[in-house]
Parts: structure tokens; C-alpha cells; sequence
């Protein structure tokens, strides 16, 4: 039988995205900008709303490439507005736009929002050994450090819960359970280090910044009106 972490569930969905994605590390800067956009749209949601609207999302945001979101004028944001794949709340889209902007930065900074990034885990997956789902923070120093600068370099709803879930979902930290089947085969991958410069890939176009070492969607629409400070508990909380 396979044991998994008990937020996972018995939906095919949410269980697909714990054992291929969650806890993985991430050293790819699309999939990055993906998990900004995808965490700051779940602020007050649940996220199997979010895992259904996915694709949706990829279709609507350009296949979330930051260079083209940034350049999202008015009229597309209208547009954003009036899509059922997407959450239609106007903060949380205008804020996708602000935010490639800011993603943008920051790759012409450090050459990429990889490089950046992982320098708040010092470079190397935090390994936790929780063993029972109330022993998992909703945020840590480092989620509080990584949200502090991201406000200050401009990027809006990147609470510090909301970025402990995001760096729980690219693999920054491995939060699967002690008992959970995925936790030792994350543990034993080995360690990626970012370079400096985004390279695409010869194929699918997104970055290939990194480099091995030895070391069906609802149609809702959603009224609220979160703050730019609206977080939620991480997956491993739910």
C-alpha cells in the first residue's frame, strides 16, 4: 500500500500532483513564474480550484512566459476579467502582470529568478523530517525572508505563508512526511545548482538554467477581494 501525505486524498488530481510535482525541485524559471501566479491566485481559495483551472491558466497567461505577461496592457487584462478558466479577481490579475515585471528584474539582476531564489535555502533543498501533518509551519524564517524581499523588489500577494507554500511546491523544501512514500526518493535526488544565465531549451522553450553537481475547468467566479497580504495554510496544512 502506498502511504502518502494525508492532504493528498483520494482525488486523482490533487494525488497526481503530489507524487509527480510537489516537493520537486524546481530549477526551471517558467515553472517558477507558473507557481507565483498559481499560489497568489489560491490567496483565500481552495487549491484544488486552482489544480482544475490549470490548464485554463496556461492557455490564458501565454504559457506563463513573464516576458510576455509583463507586456499586458489593459485591454487584455479586460479580457483576463471576462475568462471562466481563470479566478476572475481583478487584484490577483493585475497583480500576475506587476509581477512578471517584476520577474523580469530580477532575472536581469541575477541572471535568473533560479539563481535568485535559491540562495534563501542556501542553495540546497531543506530537508524536514515531519511525521504528522500538525508539525508542518505555515511559515518559516526563510518563507519570511523570501517574502520580505520580494514586496520590496515590487511582487504582490507573497505573504510569508504564501511563499512557504511556494517553496514547499518547487522543492525548496521537502515537507512530505516521514511516512510518506515520496519524502526518501526526493531526499536521495542529487543536487542541482543554478547558473547564472536563462538558456531556453532546444524544444518547449522554457529556461534550462541549471546544471547537475556531484554534491476540464469550473466556471466560477469569484467576488472577493483579498488584500495584497492574504495568505493560506500550505497543502501540508490543509
Amino acid at each position: 500500500m502506498t502511504v502518502r501525505c494525508p492532504w493528498a486524498g483520494p482525488d486523482p488530481l490533487y494525488r497526481r500532483y503530489h507524487d509527480a510535482e510537489w516537493g520537486v525541485p524546481v530549477h526551471d524559471d517558467r515553472r517558477f513564474f507558473e507557481m507565483l501566479v498559481l499560489e497568489g491566485a489560491q490567496a483565500g481559495l481552495a487549491w484544488i480550484t486552482i489544480l482544475r483551472k490549470r490548464q485554463g491558466y496556461r492557455a490564458a497567461f501565454d504559457g506563463f512566459d513573464p516576458a510576455v505577461v509583463a507586456a499586458y496592457d489593459r485591454r487584455r487584462v479586460a479580457a483576463l476579467l471576462d475568462d471562466p478558466a481563470v479566478v476572475r479577481n481583478r487584484r490577483k490579475i493585475e497583480s500576475a502582470v506587476g509581477n512578471a515585471r517584476a520577474f523580469l528584474r530580477v532575472q536581469a539582476e541575477h541572471g535568473s529568478f533560479d539563481r535568485y531564489v535559491w540562495r534563501f535555502v542556501d542553495g540546497r533543498p531543506r530537508q524536514n523530517r515531519w511525521r504528522a501533518m500538525d508539525e508542518v509551519p505555515a511559515e518559516t524564517p526563510e518563507s519570511r525572508s523570501l517574502s520580505r524581499d520580494l514586496k520590496r523588489r515590487g511582487f504582490r500577494f507573497v505573504g510569508p505563508v504564501i511563499c512557504y507554500s511556494f517553496m514547499q511546491a518547487t522543492g525548496l523544501v521537502n515537507d512530505h512526511l516521514v511516512g510518506c512514500f515520496r519524502r526518501a526518493a526526493l531526499a536521495r535526488q542529487p543536487v542541482l545548482t543554478a547558473r547564472r544565465d536563462v538558456r531556453p531549451t532546444r524544444n518547449d522553450g522554457f529556461p534550462r538554467a541549471y546544471r547537475e553537481t556531484t554534491s476540464s475547468t469550473p466556471t466560477t467566479t469569484t467576488a472577493e477581494q483579498p488584500s495584497d497580504h492574504a495568505d493560506r495554510a500550505s497543502p501540508a496544512r490543509r
